[in-house]
């Protein structure tokens, strides 16, 4: 079922990430008949921040129109419905998102803001932590509302003290979606879409208030549109399709494992689900497990296309070298199915998140483990890092010298502004010098 490949075939295809991706052709017939010919993702994407970004909400109308097919004039979502949305939710559901929050926020309190203070050089040196004035998560949508995103992309952002948490989600959102938000007490949520969304949250407009900085994943227009914006306003990355590797040996239980890689699968034709294992037997007998499985799957459309896709297996000699992989890999979820999971997790550097044994399965982790379920993608976990508190942080330093420091200080600051050529730098220090004389 899942194409298998020896450690050297699978660096060259399977685990390379530097092979290109194809544009299918229907998406770009579809932007040459919208944007005119030669056009590019990433040139309408840059045709949509322009615009918005000159036109403001008559941008949004007209995008809207042509690509959500929608007229809207007011894209904010009115309160008594994200009030009613939570009121209509079952009683099962509410009772799983109030677990959620609780783990969530948990987690991310005990996380240590790195304020502090010194007085050990000299008067007072240190940093000062404050969260960001304003913060614009975007939620997807597609076929599958995704609440849990809403519960971990905000949730860091109210422990860390964010005083303005701004959500944008494609036009007509699932009720849920509404609902979770309603139990952040999230009020400011618009129904804008795509790049446009993005645009309206990095710029402003005149119905939208512009943020400091935008979290939260979507789709390609989406991930170009923050590339695009980068430096107007903070992000905390630039996400790809979402990937698990799973590394298993003979000790694994194979309908588990499948079932692993399916729940990764079922997210987009373009999703990753990788096995590694020094078992050949365990191999074909996932094999034989996502067989059956996938006929139970009521998404097994989507599945199949991403395990044809970018996923697949790996034979390795031992579980060091599956270690070794996954590390070249840098995946976003590193599954570990072995016996002796803890230590083959000491050899991990590079994950987005290590889930230790079969019962810390990642669809835990993607609902109510605690930490957030936003992590690096595309080999990003190799500099960075899951959604956090410190993505909502910033720190300043703070330099509060005595005299007598400063004083001392002087003259090595001459020194070295006057080897750098910057004649009024050293000016500015040597000026103080002359008053130390005076002083004197």
């Amino acid at each position: 079922m899942l194409r298998r490949f020896d450690p050297d075939t699978a660096k060259q295809e399977l685990l390379n990430r530097r092979l290109a991706v194809d544009v299918p052709a229907a998406l770009v017939k579809s932007l040459e008949r919208r944007f005119g010919e030669g056009a590019t993702p990433e040139s309408a994407v840059a045709s949509i921040l322009r615009s918005v970004r000159e036109n403001g909400d008559q941008a949004l109308r007209q995008w809207g129109r042509e690509l959500d097919g929608v007229d809207l004039t007011d894209w904010r979502v009115p309160e008594e419905a994200i009030r009613e949305a939570e009121e209509a939710l079952p009683a099962d559901l509410r009772e799983a998102f109030e677990l959620a929050i609780h783990r969530i926020r948990r987690f991310h309190a005990l996380q240590p803001i790195p304020g502090w203070t010194t007085h050990t050089l000299g008067g007072t040196l240190g940093q000062r932590c404050t969260p960001v004035q304003s913060a614009g998560v975007y939620i997807p949508g597609g076929t599958a509302p995704l609440p849990s995103s809403v519960l971990m992309s905000a949730i860091p952002a109210l422990v860390a003290g964010v005083p303005r948490i701004v959500l944008c989600t494609p036009p007509e959102p699932d009720a849920i979606i509404l609902a979770a938000a309603s139990m952040l007490q999230l009020t400011e949520i618009y129904t804008l879409g795509g790049a446009q969304a993005i645009a309206a949250m990095a710029y402003g407009t005149e119905s939208i208030k512009p943020v400091d900085k935008i979290v939260g994943a979507g789709n390609l227009f989406v991930t170009l549109a923050k590339r695009q914006v980068f430096g107007v306003v903070g992000l905390d990355g630039l996400a790809g399709p979402t990937e698990t590797m799973v590394i298993a040996d003979a000790s694994a239980r194979p309908a588990w494992v499948a079932a692993d890689l399916l729940a990764q699968a079922e997210h987009d034709p373009l999703a990753t689900a990788i096995l590694i294992s020094d078992d050949p037997a365990l191999l074909d007998a996932v094999d034989a497990a996502i067989a059956t499985q996938l006929e139970e799957r009521s998404r097994k459309s989507v599945i199949a296309q991403s395990l044809a896709g970018r996923s697949g297996s790996v034979l390795v000699p031992d579980l060091e070298t599956a270690a070794g992989l996954a590390n070249d890999y840098a995946p976003e979820h590193l599954c570990l199915a072995v016996e002796d999971a803890a230590e083959l997790s000491t050899l991990i550097h590079s994950a987005g998140g290590i889930f230790i044994g079969e019962r810390s399965f990642e669809v835990l982790g993607d609902y109510v483990a605690g930490p957030s379920h936003v992590m690096p993608t595309g080999g990003s976990a190799r500099y960075s890092s899951p959604l956090n508190v410190l993505d909502f942080v910033k720190l300043t330093s703070i330099i509060a010298l005595d005299n007598a420091t400063s004083k001392r200080l002087n003259d090595a600051a001459v020194v070295m502004a006057s080897a750098e050529g910057l004649d009024a730098h050293a000016a500015s220090a040597r000026i103080r010098q002359e008053e130390v004389h005076d002083e004197r």
